[in-house]
């Protein structure tokens, strides 16, 4: 499998083409379930924000340094990622369960776009910094520190589960007119036979406030 290294439209097929497999190969059996999103959570006709939900300007770019998700206790700071010699995207360290990571050639959360962050569900430890996304509701909120010293607050339209071979790359990586944002890990199921993993938890988020410094 190949992707393209190309910025733009470019990143769009690298990260897609392997974004949706990547923490599958780094997940660990912990023979822990981490929770999966119900039904009631996904959207109901393709992406779309929740009816009166507000959105928010879109803020110019800023690098996130920190993510918070009250909901399920998560605290983390975030770090850059980029694409790795064989143009998959890069990994946070395994051996920190606690961060996540922000694709730095795309969008800034709270920027317009669709910024993608990812993170560990797992690792040889226990579970890591996104092993309870799936436990999510819409609604619930997910707060982005940035350098600039605001707060992107984004409320959480959906959560959904895709099997590896079945990941809607442009469903998920799609640039949005507004500042949205996307958490993955991985989720669906672990198969140590099949090489762990076998799907994705994906969290689908947008801009509704902005606290200042």
């Amino acid at each position: 499998m190949s992707a393209s290294t190309n910025k733009g439209k470019g990143w769009l097929l690298g990260v897609a083409v392997l974004g949706g497999i990547w923490l599958v190969q780094n997940g660990a059996d912990t023979q822990l379930v981490p929770p999966q999103p119900t039904e009631a959570e996904a959207f109901a006709a393709g992406p779309q924000l929740q009816p009166g939900s507000p959105v928010a300007a879109p803020l110019q770019p800023s690098a996130p340094v920190r993510i918070r998700i009250p909901e399920i206790d998560v605290d983390a700071p975030m770090m850059r990622l980029g694409l790795a010699a064989d143009s998959s995207l890069e990994v946070p360290p395994a051996k920190n369960r606690n961060i996540a990571g922000w694709y730095e050639d795309g969008t800034p959360p709270g920027a317009e776009g669709t910024a993608i962050v990812a993170g560990h569900v797992d690792n040889a430890s226990g579970p890591a910094v996104f092993y309870a996304l799936g436990a999510l509701k819409r609604g619930n909120t997910v707060e982005v520190l940035r350098r600039d010293g605001r707060t992107a607050v984004f409320s959480i339209d959906a959560i959904e589960v895709y099997d590896n071979d079945d990941f809607p790359d442009r469903r998920v990586y799609g640039k949005a007119p507004y500042a949205a944002m996307r958490l993955i890990t991985c989720g669906g199921g672990f198969s140590e036979a099949e090489g762990g993993y076998q799907g994705n938890v994906v969290v689908y988020t947008h801009l509704t406030e902005v606290r200042e410094a």
